[in-house]
C-alpha cells in the first residue's frame, strides 16, 4: 500500500498519445460530470478518451450507513481494481472519498481545480425559521450519513435530530421533496456541477470556515497506475499544482488520524497570499461536541504534524477562562469549554446605555443598506422598532453578528465571516457590493469608522449612533489561565487596577482590542473570526 504523497510539481507536459484512453467512472449524474470534465479537458490538449461506467460497493449497498460498510474507499475500490487489471487506463473520483493510502502500483497523477468547498443546508420552506441560527425550525429532523456533518451541526443547534440519507445526489434531494425530512446537508460542489434546481426549497449557505468540509472536498482525483510514465506526464498539463499544495494538507491530516472519510473529521486549507491558513474539526464520536483549530503558517512543512499535536489527548488546557462578556452555560463557548473541564468567569467590564428612543422614519425610506458591526448595534437598533423598506438589505461583520440578526427576523446579504477578523478586508469587499447606495450604519457613540472610510465617493452613508459605552470601575482581578477581551473599553476597565500575572494568556476580539493590550507593552492571540467558534478556536490553539 502506497501513502498519499503530494503531487511532484512538474513543467506541463507536450507529449501526446495515440490511444484513445478508457475513464473509468461512477454512473451517477455527478460522476458522469466528473468523469466528463476530465474528458473535456484532455479533449483540449488533444487526448481523446470514452468512459466505462463501473458500480462499487456504496452504489450497491443502499440499506446501511456508509460508515457501517465494511473497509474504507466504498465508491473506488472498483474502479482501482479495474485500473491494475489494465480494463481502464485512469479513474476519475471525487477526492475525499479516496482512502490516503493508494493501492501498490496507483497513484494520483492530477486533481483539478477546487469547486466551492461549502456546505449546502437545504431546508423544506415549511420547516424554515430565521430567527433561528441555520434558519431550522427546533427539533428539525436534518438528513445526512455524514458523522462529520452530524458533530458540527449538532455544536451549533443541540436540539437537531438525524435521519440517515444515501443515493445520489438527485436522488437525495428528491427525498427531501418527499417530505422525509425537514432539511438535507449536501456538498455544493456536487449540486452546483449539474445545476441541481432547488428552487422550491430554503437554501442555507455554509461555508468552510462555520462547517468545516471533509479533507478535499470539492476536487476531483485523477488517479492511473504508477508505472504509466507517459500518461502521468500528459496529465500534468491538467493538475491545479496550487491545489495539491493545499489539499496535501488536508489529507495528510486525515492520515495521521488514521480516519476515513466518514470519520467526524473536517479539515480545510486555503492559501491567502503567502500564509497558509487551515481550519480542522475533530470528535471521536458523531455526538461528541467537536474541537477545531485554526492555524496559519508561511510553509506546509510541518503543518498537518502540528495540528495533529494539538488534538493529542493527553495536552495540557488551562483550567479556567474569563471572558469580558456576560456567556450563558448553554452557548458553544461555554460547551467547547465544559468538554475539556475548563471553568468560565464572564463578565463584562462595560454598561451599554441607549442613545436615542426613536428614528426619523424618513431616514429609513431611502435606505439601501443597513451595515452592523456589533451585536450591541443590532440590538439597540431593533428596539426603536424601525419601519424597513422591503428593499432594504443587511450587512454583518460575521457569524455572530448574523445570529443577533436572526433573532429580529432577517438573515444578512453580505457577512464579513469568511475575512474573518479584519475590518479593513471587510470594509473592503462591503464597499464593492454597496457602491453607489445609502448605507445606514448604526453603532456605538464614537466608535471607529472602518466601514465608513472604507465606502466609495458615490456612496451615501448615514451615521446613526444608537448607543454609548460606560466603564465599570473597581474591576476585580481574576485569576484565570486565560483573559479575553473583547473590546478596547473593556481593556482599558480591566487594566486600571489590575496587572497580568505571569503564564497568563490574553487573546483578543478585534484589532483595535489588540493595539489597547500592545500599548501596555503585553502579547496577544487574535482568534480568526470575533464570536464563539472563533474564541473557542484560539483558546485550544494556545500552548499551556
Amino acid at each position: 500500500m502506497l501513502i498519499e504523497e503530494p503531487l511532484v510539481k512538474t513543467a506541463a507536459s507536450t507529449q501526446k498519445t495515440d490511444r484513445t484512453l478508457i475513464i473509468g467512472t461512477r454512473g451517477s449524474e455527478l460522476a458522469l460530470w466528473q468523469a466528463n470534465y476530465i474528458k473535456d479537458k484532455l479533449a483540449d490538449i488533444g487526448v481523446s478518451a470514452e468512459l466505462k461506467i463501473i458500480k462499487t460497493q456504496g452504489d450497491i449497498v443502499q440499506h446501511l450507513r456508509l460508515d457501517k460498510l465494511e473497509g474504507k474507499g466504498f465508491f473506488t475500490k472498483e474502479l482501482e481494481e479495474e485500473l491494475l487489471n489494465g480494463s481502464i487506463d485512469l479513474a476519475v473520483h471525487s477526492h475525499k472519498d479516496l482512502p490516503t493510502v493508494h493501492p501498490a502500483g496507483l497513484i494520483i497523477a492530477a486533481v483539478s481545480s477546487r469547486e466551492d468547498p461549502s456546505e449546502l443546508l437545504i431546508i423544506h420552506k415549511d420547516c424554515v425559521d430565521l430567527k433561528k441560527r441555520l434558519a431550522l425550525k427546533h427539533n428539525a429532523i436534518v438528513g445526512t450519513s455524514s458523522n462529520r456533518r452530524k458533530a458540527q451541526l449538532l455544536a451549533l443547534r443541540p436540539d437537531l435530530e438525524f435521519d440517515d440519507l444515501r443515493g445520489n445526489v438527485i436522488t437525495r434531494v428528491e427525498k427531501l421533496r418527499d417530505e422525509n425530512y425537514d432539511a438535507i446537508m449536501l456538498a455544493k460542489a456536487g449540486l452546483t456541477r449539474i445545476a441541481a434546481d432547488l428552487s422550491d426549497f430554503h437554501v442555507e449557505e455554509l461555508p468552510p470556515v462555520e462547517i468545516i468540509p471533509a479533507p478535499a472536498q470539492g476536487v476531483l482525483a485523477v488517479q492511473i497506475r504508477e508505472n504509466d510514465k507517459q500518461l502521468y506526464d500528459i496529465l500534468q498539463t491538467i493538475n491545479d499544482a496550487d491545489v495539491a499544495d493545499t489539499i496535501a494538507v488536508e489529507r495528510k491530516v486525515l492520515n495521521l488520524f488514521d480516519a476515513g472519510c466518514h470519520a467526524p473529521l473536517g479539515c480545510y486549507c486555503r492559501k491567502q497570499e503567502s500564509k497558509y491558513e487551515v481550519w480542522t474539526s475533530k470528535a471521536d464520536e458523531q455526538e461528541e461536541f467537536p474541537d477545531r483549530l485554526y492555524l496559519s503558517s508561511s510553509s506546509t512543512e510541518g503543518l498537518a504534524e502540528r495540528i495533529a499535536a494539538k488534538f493529542d489527548k493527553n495536552r495540557k488546557f488551562p483550567s479556567q477562562v474569563f471572558i469580558t462578556r456576560d456567556i450563558s452555560e448553554t452557548s458553544y463557548f461555554h460547551r467547547a469549554m465544559a468538554k475539556h473541564g475548563i471553568a468560565v468567569e464572564g463578565r463584562s467590564l462595560i454598561r451599554i446605555f441607549p442613545i436615542i428612543n426613536k428614528l426619523d422614519p424618513y431616514i429609513l425610506k431611502y435606505v439601501d443598506w443597513i451595515f452592523f458591526g456589533s451585536k450591541n448595534g443590532i440590538e439597540n437598533f431593533f428596539r426603536l422598532q424601525p419601519r424597513l423598506s422591503k428593499r432594504t438589505k443587511f450587512a454583518v461583520i460575521g457569524r455572530g453578528s448574523e445570529e443577533m440578526l436572526r433573532q429580529f427576523g432577517y438573515a444578512p446579504d453580505f457577512s464579513g465571516e469568511q475575512l474573518g477578523i479584519n475590518m479593513d478586508e471587510i470594509a473592503i469587499e462591503f464597499a464593492k457590493v454597496a457602491a453607489g447606495t445609502t448605507v445606514l450604519i448604526p453603532r456605538a457613540k464614537d466608535s471607529l469608522e472602518t466601514i465608513q472610510k472604507s465606502l466609495t465617493t458615490d456612496t451615501k452613508t448615514i451615521n446613526l449612533p444608537v448607543y454609548q459605552t460606560r466603564m465599570d470601575t473597581n474591576v476585580d482581578k481574576s485569576n484565570a489561565d486565560v483573559l479575553i477581551f473583547t473590546s478596547p473599553t473593556n481593556v482599558e476597565a480591566y487594566f486600571v487596577d489590575n496587572l497580568v500575572d505571569p503564564g497568563q494568556k490574553i487573546i483578543c476580539i478585534g484589532r483595535s482590542t489588540g493595539k489597547r493590550i500592545e500599548e501596555l507593552g503585553l502579547s496577544y492571540t487574535l482568534p480568526y473570526s470575533p464570536d464563539e467558534i472563533g474564541l473557542a478556536e484560539a483558546v485550544f490553539g494556545l500552548d499551556y
